[in-house]
């Protein structure tokens, strides 16, 4: 006997049995998501009551924040519990999730018409494992200078384009109270402090690892690194030291800031006249050189353990290509929602590049070209990348003031925890 998958239904074929009769014979009631919240799927859910009615598949999402959403889908995973057969995943679990086998590759379920090659080359980067594509991007985006181009043209200074550049401004913009000339996340966290102080230590001349394959991360251009990140914090508004993203953001668009480097998206909340102090004040550029900008995405894939039989896979990657689709990509730029793009059709579209303000797209087509990976694509990477932010944070705080004794010691975990992993 043969089994052959049609979108949510699967048929076991015999020499007397037709297709379409069988075809009934297989279906998937429902399909569990595990996902955690975004604009990109709070659009879609307003139309999948008719992806439903079509398909006959019920769609549940259970919906976490960042972080539980990722220790749960592990533990449903590792245990073999099987509750979900969709999971929300990230450039940080990606290679912790396949490596496990917990997702399948996802392109033998990906609809061919839904067209994986027109996501953004970085979106199928980061969404890949070992040149594997593993899910399909639901938002993404990488780093902006952020900056206050009031403050720049009063100050009679250009746009930083080198990182000398950029910490000479912030020293000569820095005003407090009513202005300080930089913030940054110093919260720690493999998606917090470790994710900003990357490009910086590879900026230096850092690596993650040497040709061993063992933990870099201590050699003396991230220990030049961190000094300087560590030093920026000087100019960063009171208890910049442990903010994390959206403390960054407040302060940035609060007024009170005049350079930031955050993800692209947040560029809309910049602009957002309602909340933002500074809209049409902020001007967006790639990162000062030889800065990269780290390119991030989230997405959803298709979870080996839930999803065990290949009806329900092709299930899983039809819903999939439905709620990642050009379509949908569409219906959120018709609701203003111009942060949850990843295809190229999406900024090559008239609506886009006549909605989304000038300023962003000059700053979308400066950093494409500098955009790339930026954290250590390790199976073992959200414990490592936790325990270095440890580690950072309490040099940023200045509990720590040895930076090298700190890296070595976050490096030697790195290496236990790899060691540990080939056991």
């Amino acid at each position: 006997m043969n089994k052959i998958c049609l979108g949510a239904a699967c048929a076991v074929l015999g020499a007397a049995l037709p297709l379409v009769a069988s075809a009934q014979s297989c279906n998937v009631p429902v399909l569990k998501v595990l996902a955690q919240k975004s604009l990109g799927l709070t659009v879609m859910e307003k139309s999948l009551a008719d992806y439903q009615k079509r398909t006959g598949t019920r769609i549940e999402i259970s919906y976490f924040g960042e972080n539980d959403r990722r220790a749960k889908s592990r533990l449903d995973a590792s245990t073999k519990a099987g509750s979900y057969q969709v999971y929300y995943v990230d450039e940080a679990n990606v290679a912790e999730f396949a490596s496990a086998g917990w997702i399948v590759p996802l392109l033998k379920y990906f609809p061919k018409e839904a067209d994986y090659e027109d996501f953004l080359p970085g979106r199928r980067a980061v969404a890949s494992y070992k040149d594997v594509a593993y899910f399909a991007p639901l938002i993404g985006g990488s780093d902006f200078l952020f900056y206050r181009r009031d403050l720049l043209e009063k100050a009679g200074l250009p746009v930083p384009r080198t990182l000398d550049e950029l910490v000479a401004d912030i020293k000569k913009l820095h005003s407090p109270p009513n202005v300080y000339g930089w913030v940054a996340r110093g919260q720690r966290g493999s998606g917090m402090n470790v994710w900003r102080w990357a490009p910086f230590m590879l900026a230096q001349g850092g690596q993650w690892t040497d040709k061993n394959n063992q933990p870099a991360f201590n050699s003396p251009a991230a220990v030049k690194a961190t000094q300087l990140y560590a030093e920026l914090f000087r100019y960063a508004p009171p208890g910049a030291a442990t903010y994390d993203w959206s403390n960054a953001l407040e302060a940035f668009r609060s007024g009170k800031v005049a350079f930031m480097i955050e993800s692209t998206p947040f560029a809309d909340w910049m602009e957002d006249s309602s909340k933002s102090s500074v809209a049409d004040k902020v001007g967006y550029a790639r990162p000062p050189a030889p800065l990269p900008s780290a390119a991030y995405g989230h997405g959803l894939a298709i979870s080996s353990v839930g999803a065990k039989d290949e009806c329900t896979r092709q299930a899983a990657g039809k819903f999939i290509a439905f709620a990642t689709g050009k379509e949908q990509e569409q219906a959120r730029l018709r609701e203003k929602v111009f942060s949850d793009y990843n295809r190229s059709s999406t900024i090559q579209s008239d609506y886009f590049q006549k909605n989304v303000k000038p300023q962003i797209l000059a700053g979308l087509k400066d950093t494409t070209p500098v955009s790339r990976l930026t954290i250590w694509p390790s199976p073992q990477w959200p414990d490592i990348g936790d325990n270095l932010g440890v580690a950072l944070e309490e040099v940023f705080t200045g509990t720590q003031k040895d930076i090298p004794r700190a890296l070595d010691e976050a490096a030697r975990y790195a290496q236990d925890a790899m060691e540990h992993a080939r056991k």
